[in-house]
């Protein structure tokens, strides 16, 4: 009986742990890609570091897919569609949106 109560707090514990670090991790994983792949230009800083790709949301915010493979929104707009100081030139891949040309 002792065991199977250790036993059972121990799992309640870890699921606990476990649901705690769902809930304070930032990002997503998503979006699917139901319409297929689109391509996105725009300019970058650098200041996240490498990644993999992004989209344009309809936010006009910048998404890419950081760390882990979750998409992250760029609050601090490192991300841009014009050319500034500092800023590189990028072309990537992302989801497409309905009915936007697939390249």
């Amino acid at each position: 009986m002792g065991k199977r109560f250790a036993l059972s707090a121990v799992a309640g514990g870890m699921g606990l742990a476990l649901a705690g670090c769902y809930a304070y991790e930032p990002g997503y994983y998503g979006p699917a890609y139901p319409y297929g792949v689109a391509y996105y230009d725009g300019y970058y800083d650098g200041y996240y570091g490498p990644y993999t790709e992004g989209y344009w949301g309809p936010d006009a915010y910048f998404y890419f897919r950081g760390r882990g493979g979750r998409f992250f929104r760029d609050e601090g707009r490192h991300f841009r569609r014009d050319s500034a100081p500092g800023f590189h030139e990028f072309h990537t891949r992302g989801p497409a949106e309905r009915g936007e040309h697939r390249r």
